[in-house]
């Protein structure tokens, strides 16, 4: 059964750097796309970043050109967040077909 565990996160200063990780656990298929959302204090989940085993990437618009997604190995998302604001704080969860990962909280203030 397809588990991810998730790791990173924390408190930085606005225009800081943090870097998340998510690894994929338990299954013998190819975990392809791997997703992450974000999640802002008393918001829906909004879709952050994926990438697909062929490389292929996607952005959402708040995050385009300061978030860097990539997976090394296959099984292992990282979300590298550059130049994060106040609005990027919130808990951000990795997914993979209808598997959650535990959500990491990412707190950004001065």
């Amino acid at each position: 059964q397809l588990r991810l565990e998730q790791s990173g996160g924390g408190l930085v200063q606005p225009g800081g750097s943090l870097r998340l990780s998510c690894e994929a656990f338990g299954t013998p298929f190819d975990v392809d796309p791997m997703r992450g959302y974000g999640q802002a204090p008393g918001r829906e989940r909004e879709f952050v970043a994926e990438e697909h085993s062929s490389g292929k990437t996607r952005y959402g618009d708040s995050v385009r050109g300061r978030f860097t997604v990539s997976r090394h190995p296959q099984t292992r998302l990282f979300l590298k967040m550059d130049n994060l604001t106040p609005d990027d704080t919130g808990v951000y969860f990795c997914t993979v077909w209808a598997t959650w990962g535990q959500g990491a909280q990412v707190t950004v203030s001065s």
